[in-house]
C-alpha cells in the first residue's frame, strides 16, 4: 500500500511543479518597438510588432533566416509542451488507477501499463529532443 502511495504523491508533485514552475520566465528589460512597448515572446520588426517570426528571419541563402524555419521551431516548442502536459495527465492517470485498484489484479495490471507506457514515451521523445537539439543548428529553444 505504501508503493501507491508514493507513486501518486510523485506524480501530483510532478504535475504541480509543470504547472506552477514552467510558465516562469526571466523578465528582461522593456523595449520599444514604435510606439509600443514589447511584451515577453514579442519582436519588433521595422517598427511593427511581430509574435511568431523574428525581424532576423529576413530569407537569404540560409534557412535559419527563413520565416517557415521560425514556423517549425514554434511547432516544436507546442508539441514539446504538449507531450510534457499529456505525460503528467497519463502518469497521474496510471496512478489514480493504481491507488484505487482496491487490489483488483486487472485494474493494477493495467494502471501499471499505463505508467511504464508512459514512462517510454517520455524517454522517446527525450531521444527524439536530444536528435533535434543535434540536427537544428543553436538547438530548439534558441530565437
Amino acid at each position: 500500500m505504501k508503493i501507491k502511495q508514493t507513486i501518486f504523491a510523485l506524480a501530483v508533485f510532478i504535475g504541480v511543479c509543470c504547472c506552477c514552475v514552467g510558465p516562469l520566465v526571466i523578465a528582461r528589460a522593456a523595449e520599444k518597438c514604435g510606439s509600443n512597448t514589447l511584451k515577453e515572446g514579442q519582436n519588433c520588426c521595422g517598427g511593427v510588432v511581430t509574435s511568431v517570426v523574428a525581424c532576423g528571419q529576413s530569407g537569404g541563402n540560409e534557412i535559419e533566416n527563413t520565416g517557415a524555419w521560425g514556423i517549425l521551431i514554434l511547432i516544436i516548442k507546442i508539441l514539446t509542451a504538449g507531450v510534457g502536459v499529456a505525460a503528467v495527465g497519463g502518469l497521474a492517470y496510471g496512478s489514480i488507477l493504481y491507488t484505487t485498484a482496491g487490489g483488483s489484479p486487472d485494474r493494477t495490471r493495467q494502471a501499471k501499463m499505463i505508467i511504464s507506457s508512459t514512462v517510454v514515451g517520455i524517454i522517446l521523445y527525450a531521444l527524439v529532443f536530444a536528435l533535434l537539439n543535434y540536427l537544428i543548428p543553436g538547438g530548439v529553444f534558441t530565437t
